[in-house]
Formats: structure tokens, C-alpha cells, sequence
């Protein structure tokens, strides 16, 4: 999918995000951090209003040792600042929004990487290090011939440049290589 994304915009040069499974981590121990706070006291009151994987999640968040959710918080800025230096070099980076194709309702586990694991958890392995630095994504969905769902593309952009990733994801719904369903004769699939 990337290829075909590259092609489609000219793009010949490719970088690597630096510790990108380490963000990853951050990111996950911080958002269940920050989101078991936010629903403590729901948690407490009212834990029947809460899907049975999402409050055993937060709770999990809830029990976190402070010192890890520290660290990943100092490991944030690092990371926000490593990444800038990329922006000295390109305009946008891209890459893939999630590992696989919209999962089956109801499916709790999915391959990734020859590894079956589960579908939930693991469907922000390439958006999370690039969310909980706060960057400008849009996400453009890449329709790949013989297939009824698309794979999406993150257009990442420097802080500020939401124009960059938004022309970007313009010029490849102008190619064609990124279309809504409705326009692929998908609105009833």
C-alpha cells in the first residue's frame, strides 16, 4: 500500500521514525493513565455503564506505578522533538494508519506480523506515536484493487501545517488513489 501511495505522489525518499515502538509504548501507558483518571469516579459509581474490555483496561490505568507514567511523560518530549528534526528534512511524512484492513464485527484477534494477537489494542500501533505528540494527520483512505475496505495512509505534517497533510491527502483523492466508499460503489457493501 505504501508503494502505491509513493508512486501515486512521486515520492522517492524514505526516512525512518526513530524509536517508533517506543513512542508506541508511551503513548499506550500515558492514554491509559490520563483515561483511567478521567473515569475514576465513574469507574467507582457506575462500572455496569462501561463495556467489560474498556473498564478492565481502565482500571489497569488506574494501577499503573506513577514512575513508569513519569518516565513515558519525559520520553514524550524527547520523541515530540526528535520527530521536529525530521520536519528540517521533508514537508510530510507518511505512513500506514492502521496494520490491517477494518476487522469483522465482533473479531477479537488478528495477525499481526504472523503473530495472532488482539484486534483492539493493536489497531493504533502506527497512529499512537504520532498522536500523543500532538502532530497534524489526515488520514486518506487507499482503495486496493480485488478489495471491498481500504487501508488508510497517515499524511503527517509539522506542527502548524495542517495545510501541508490537507493538500497532500487532496492530491491523492485527485489521483484517485484515495476515494470515499461512495465513490468506489461501496455506500452498500
Amino acid at each position: 500500500m505504501m508503494a502505491h501511495v509513493a508512486k501515486a505522489l512521486e515520492v522517492t525518499r524514505k526516512i525512518t521514525v526513530p524509536e517508533a515502538q517506543t513512542a508506541r509504548a508511551a503513548a499506550f501507558l500515558i492514554t491509559m493513565a490520563e483515561g483511567s483518571n478521567l473515569h475514576l469516579e465513574r469507574l467507582r459509581t457506575r462500572p455496569q455503564d462501561f463495556d467489560p474490555d474498556v473498564r478492565d483496561r481502565l482500571l489497569a490505568g488506574a494501577l499503573l506505578p506513577a514512575g513508569w507514567v513519569e518516565t513515558a511523560q519525559k520520553f514524550r518530549r524527547v520523541y515530540h522533538d526528535e520527530m521536529l528534526k525530521l520536519f528540517e528534512e521533508v514537508d510530510i511524512i507518511l505512513a500506514p494508519a492502521t496494520p490491517m484492513r477494518a476487522p469483522k464485527l465482533g473479531q477479537k484477534t488478528a495477525m499481526f506480523g504472523g503473530v495472532e494477537m488482539p484486534v483492539r489494542p493493536n489497531m493504533g500501533i502506527f497512529t499512537q506515536p504520532i498522536s500523543f505528540i500532538g502532530l497534524p494527520v489526515a488520514v486518506a483512505p487507499i482503495w486496493i484493487e480485488g478489495h471491498k475496505l481500504p487501508l488508510g495512509v497517515q499524511v503527517i505534517a509539522a506542527p502548524w501545517r495542517e495545510d501541508f497533510a490537507l493538500r497532500v491527502a487532496r492530491q491523492l483523492e485527485k489521483t484517485g488513489t484515495a476515494n470515499a466508499p461512495v465513490a468506489r460503489g461501496f455506500a452498500d457493501a
